[in-house]
Order: structure tokens, then C-alpha cells, then sequence
């Protein structure tokens, strides 16, 4: 059996950017992430049995604190974090998005999306 978690809509501060002014007054961060893995159990009724939402959610607030120019650095080293600490994810898609833009007139969003198989 296939089993997809998903955080959905995590918000974050951190300082991530390019922009001088990114890097000093820093910007609100949406996050989102989806981990599958097949499971043997026909009922999965043990967290040892899945994977731990709350631990993934630690990671990725670990990470946010380390500021990164891109947003395509930061979601593949958390990629990365995350398949070291839960080796039996097959699937991992993730997307950021930078709620503000220093950018005069800008409206909306920006964001990134990874997704990996293994």
C-alpha cells in the first residue's frame, strides 16, 4: 500500500533571497511538502509503522533557519534531510513560495516546486 502524507501550508520567517533587502528584513515563507512510502502493515495502527509528521515539520524549521539565495537550495537540501531521516520514502514533492516580493508594483507570489523519486 502506497501512503502520502502531506503538511500542507506551513508558514515560516526566515531569510531567504537574493535581494539585500531580503536578507536584512527577511520574508514570509509558505511551505508544503508530501512524503510517500509503501507500507507492509494492512493497518498501520504505530507511528514506527509511518513516518513522523511532527519530525519532518522539525526538520524543515531547522532548515528555514539557515538562509539560502534560492528557494531551489533550500527545498533540495531539505530533500535531502528529510530521505536521510526516512530512508523509506520512495516519493517527495515539495514547492515554496515567498509570500512578498521586494519588488515595486509586484503582486501575488513567487514559488518553487521540486519533486523526486527513489
Amino acid at each position: 500500500m502506497l501512503i502520502t502524507l502531506h503538511l500542507e501550508k506551513l508558514q515560516f520567517f526566515a531569510y531567504h533571497g537574493m535581494y539585500e533587502e531580503e536578507k536584512k528584513l527577511g520574508n514570509e515563507f509558505e511551505l508544503n511538502i508530501s512524503a510517500s512510502f509503501f507500507s507492509t502493515e494492512s493497518i498501520v495502527s504505530e507511528i514506527d509503522e509511518t513516518i513522523n509528521y511532527a519530525e519532518i515539520y522539525e526538520l524543515a524549521k531547522t532548515e528555514m533557519l539557515q538562509p539560502r539565495e534560492l528557494l531551489e537550495a533550500f527545498l533540495t537540501q531539505l530533500a535531502e534531510k528529510i530521505k536521510e531521516q526516512f530512508p523509506q520514502i520512495v516519493k517527495l514533492k515539495m514547492s515554496l513560495y515567498k509570500l512578498q516580493m521586494p519588488l515595486t508594483h509586484f503582486q501575488g507570489r513567487i514559488g518553487v516546486e521540486i519533486e523526486k523519486e527513489y
